[in-house]
């Protein structure tokens, strides 16, 4: 029979692994923007060709991962014409939501029944 302490430490370890798949899916998350970010740097500069196939495909893929959030983000953020700052936005939201992973609830699991 699991004691108290063995149960503790059963949803500490599976608490601790759900907070590391998070950040490491906000990390991903992280990545993807950077990438759109990226691409859509170098089709503004005509240095890829958006006719190509296969950067026409990431070029969709990418869009589709960033786009429903970005647009969430412009509702909100003010117009500036060709300035959009919404990847922005959300890197530092990636930042702040990493950020209290690492350093609030990591350690409150820690904490739980010491």
């Amino acid at each position: 029979m699991a004691t108290s302490g063995h149960v503790v430490a059963k949803v500490r370890i599976f608490m601790l692994a759900v907070t590391y798949v998070l950040y490491q899916a906000l990390n991903l998350y992280w990545w993807v923007v950077i990438a759109s970010a990226i691409l859509s740097w170098l089709y503004a500069f005509n240095i890829v060709n958006p006719g190509n196939p296969f950067v026409d495909s990431v070029g969709r893929f990418l869009w589709q991962l960033t786009e429903p959030v970005y647009r969430r983000i412009r509702k909100v953020l003010p117009d500036l014409g060709g300035i959009d700052l919404s990847p922005l936005v959300v890197l530092f939201a990636i930042m702040f939501l990493q950020y209290l992973l690492v350093y609030y609830v990591n350690p409150a699991i820690y904490s739980v029944g010491v």
